[in-house]
C-alpha cells in the first residue's frame, strides 16, 4: 500500500512541478505571467492531438512543449513588446486557453490514448518494491532533472545570473548593455514549454484520454507554489510534493473505505491548501513578496 501510495503521489506531483518550475524563471526575470493553467490547458489539448493522430506519444510531448511555447509568446508580445497590464493579460491567457483547448478537443472528449511508458525495463519497472524508484516515466525524472538544472543555472551560472539580474533591477541591467526583453522573451518561453509539458502530464500519463478542462485548475496552484517556495527550486520540489500528497487524499481515503468525509471536501483540499498556505505567508512578519524579484510584473521600455 505505501508503495502504491509513494507512485500516486510523485504522479500526481510532477505537472505540478514542471509548470511552477517554469513560472519560477520567468517571474525570476521580473515576468508575472499569471496563464499558466491556459498554456497547461493548451499543451494537454496539443499532446493528445497529435499523440491520437500519430500514435506516438514521443511526438505529442514535443507539440505539448511547442504549443506552450506559442501559448506563451501570445502573452510575451502584449506584455513585454507592448507592455500591457501582465496581470489582466496572464488572465486573458488564462481564458484563451480553457476555450481553445475546448474546441480543438471537442472531437477527442473519450477518446483515450497510450499511455506514457516507464523508462526502465520491466524487471526494475515492476518490481514491488523498486518501481518506487524505477517505474516511472520520462517526464518525472525530467522534472527531477530540471529542478538540479535550474538551481545550478540561476546560482552558478553567468546567464542565470543576467537572468536575476534582469529581474531585480532592469534599467540597470539594460544600462550595462544586457538585452533585457530578449532575455524576459526567452524566459516566458522556457516557461511556456514547461507548462506545456505539464499540461500534457494529464492527457498522455495520468488519464490518457481527453476531457474538457483536464487539468481543473492545476495551474493556479503552480502559481502559488512559486510563493510558497520564496522563489528557490529546492523548496519547489518539497512544496510541489506536499501538494501532489494533499491532492491524492481523495484516492488514497476512497482506498482506506472512509465514509464519514464527503469526497467533495477532499477534492477542496488541495485548493484550501493553498490559501491557507499564502495566507499564513502574508500575515507573517517575513511575507512572500519580500523574497519576490523586485522588478516583478513591472513593464520595462528601452526607450
Amino acid at each position: 500500500m505505501l508503495v502504491s501510495i509513494l507512485m500516486t503521489l510523485i504522479a500526481a506531483s510532477t505537472p505540478l512541478l514542471l509548470a511552477s518550475l517554469g513560472e519560477l524563471v520567468a517571474e525570476k526575470a521580473g515576468v508575472l505571467n499569471l496563464g499558466v493553467e491556459g498554456m497547461m490547458l493548451c499543451g494537454a489539448v496539443a499532446g493528445f492531438a497529435v499523440a491520437f493522430s500519430t500514435g506516438s506519444t514521443g511526438f505529442g510531448l514535443v507539440a505539448a512543449a511547442f504549443a506552450g511555447v506559442a501559448a506563451a509568446m501570445i502573452f510575451a508580445v502584449l506584455a513585454l513588446s507592448l507592455m500591457a497590464n501582465q496581470v489582466a493579460t496572464g488572465l486573458a491567457l488564462t481564458i484563451f486557453g480553457i476555450g481553445t483547448s475546448s474546441l480543438i478537443g471537442a472531437g477527442f472528449v473519450g477518446r483515450t490514448v497510450t499511455r506514457l511508458q516507464p523508462v526502465f525495463p520491466a524487471a526494475l519497472s515492476e518490481h514491488p518494491l523498486l518501481r518506487v524508484i524505477f517505474g516511472h516515466d520520462i517526464l518525472v525524472y525530467l522534472s527531477l532533472a530540471l529542478v538540479a538544472a535550474v538551481s545550478f543555472f540561476l546560482r552558478r551560472t553567468r546567464p542565470g545570473l543576467i537572468l536575476r539580474a534582469v529581474g531585480e533591477n532592469d534599467a540597470s541591467a539594460h544600462a550595462i548593455g544586457y538585452p533585457v526583453i530578449a532575455i524576459r522573451y526567452a524566459a516566458v518561453a522556457f516557461g511556456g514549454a514547461l507548462a506545456g509539458l505539464g499540461g500534457a502530464y494529464f492527457s498522455l500519463a495520468l488519464t490518457p484520454m481527453w476531457a474538457d478542462r483536464l487539468t481543473a485548475g492545476r495551474g493556479w496552484i503552480a502559481l502559488a507554489l512559486v510563493v510558497f517556495s520564496a522563489w528557490k527550486p529546492g523548496r519547489l520540489l518539497l512544496g510541489a510534493y506536499l501538494f501532489g500528497a494533499v491532492m491524492t487524499l481523495e484516492l488514497q481515503a476512497k482506498a482506506a473505505g472512509v465514509s464519514w468525509l464527503a469526497p467533495e471536501v477532499l477534492a477542496m483540499a488541495p485548493y484550501l491548501a493553498t490559501i491557507a498556505v499564502l495566507t499564513m505567508m502574508s500575515l507573517g512578519r517575513r511575507t512572500g513578496r519580500l523574497d519576490a524579484p523586485a522588478c516583478l510584473g513591472k513593464p520595462f521600455s528601452a526607450t
